[in-house]
């Protein structure tokens, strides 16, 4: 790193990539955004001018192989994930990928082997995961002031019409529990504070051979807990975005975890006494995930989001596809 700055080089021109991590990257003293690379070299240049930044290589492999980079943001598609994170890692660079982290879970099994005894720090953009939203919603549930968990689940809804975005394409490992999906079981897990044992039913609404536009699941965890979670690009629930967690003495709703800047209200139902409403920071949570990404490179700050909590978000959603009667997703 040169004069304590992270430099960071994207994989392709998401759309994606402005959100959640170019504009953030503007307001930090910690990362510099130096190189973008484009399977289309035109898009990069114009990507590159918009943006600001200097560097455009003319392939993936190039830049992973850019001396003057530190770190990698892959924001490819899902099936793309794992083999460029481990090829950035081979490379000797950090990397932050976008969710989900992989495939499935034994290609993010081969992510965390790639990494181990490597010093560098691979973690999963569940951006939502580093706001203050996230962390209070978490301490909440397990903080015992709820009793003993009962139930725990996550309802994420976002409509994504057109037949031909790359979330319904099968061989980039789409679909929408790939998808927002991911967000809902990453929640369920942190909400609980453990992993669910089976999944005890799963439904799938469909769009094309394979490919879930919507998914429902219900799962056990050890304890007896049960949870629950929706997962729909394209369905009747058109718009939802809450987690809720019950437990013997209390409920806890939160509207709008996934992307607290918005707009977020965290309620808190006692069995016995007054409800109670918490809004804490409206700073972006792309800002958040930036930040606790730099602390991890420069100071060695735990990372919440590591390959091992990568493998059983992948383990669960493995499951469900098992479950739902679909084909686990493979590498692209």
């Amino acid at each position: 790193m040169t004069d304590d700055i992270i430099r960071v080089g994207v994989l392709g021109a998401a759309r994606i990539a402005p959100m959640a991590l170019i504009r953030p990257a503007r307001d930090s003293a910690a990362v510099t955004v130096a190189a973008v690379a484009a399977r289309d070299p035109a898009r990069a240049r114009r990507f590159a001018a918009k943006h600001g930044i200097a560097t455009v290589h003319t392939s993936y492999e190039d830049l992973i192989a850019d001396p003057g980079i530190d770190a990698v943001y892959n924001p490819l598609p899902n099936g793309l994930h794992g083999r460029w994170t481990i090829a950035a890692i081979r490379a000797g660079k950090h990397v932050l990928c976008e969710k989900p982290f992989t495939a499935n879970a034994d290609e993010a099994r081969a992510v965390q082997d790639a990494a181990e005894g490597t010093g560098l720090v691979v973690m999963e953009a569940f951006h939502y995961r580093y706001h203050p939203v996230a962390r209070r919603m978490v301490e909440i549930a397990r903080s015992g002031e709820l009793g003993q968990l009962r139930h725990v689940e996550a309802r994420f809804a976002a409509p994504i019409p057109p037949a031909s975005d790359i979330r319904y394409r099968l061989d980039l490992a789409g679909g929408a529990l790939m998808d927002i999906g991911a967000y809902s079981v990453h929640m369920i897990r942190a909400l609980a504070g453990a992993e669910p044992e089976k999944v005890v039913s799963a439904r799938a609404l469909l769009r094309g051979t394979g490919i879930d536009r919507a998914m429902r699941a219900d799962l056990l965890f050890p304890d007896g807990a049960t949870g629950k979670i929706l997962a729909s690009l394209w369905s009747s629930q058109l718009l939802r975005l809450s987690v809720r967690a019950v437990g013997d003495h209390g409920e806890l709703r939160v509207f709008n975890p996934l992307t607290p800047q918005l707009g977020h209200r965290i309620t808190v139902r006692p069995r016995y006494g007054r409800r109670r409403i918490e809004h804490l920071s409206r700073r972006s949570s792309y800002a958040y995930q930036l930040d606790a990404f730099a602390a991890a490179v420069r100071d060695g700050a735990p990372v919440l989001t590591d390959a091992a909590d990568a493998i059983r978000t992948m383990t669960v959603i493995d499951a469900i596809y098992q479950a739902a009667g679909l084909p686990v997703r493979q590498p692209s």
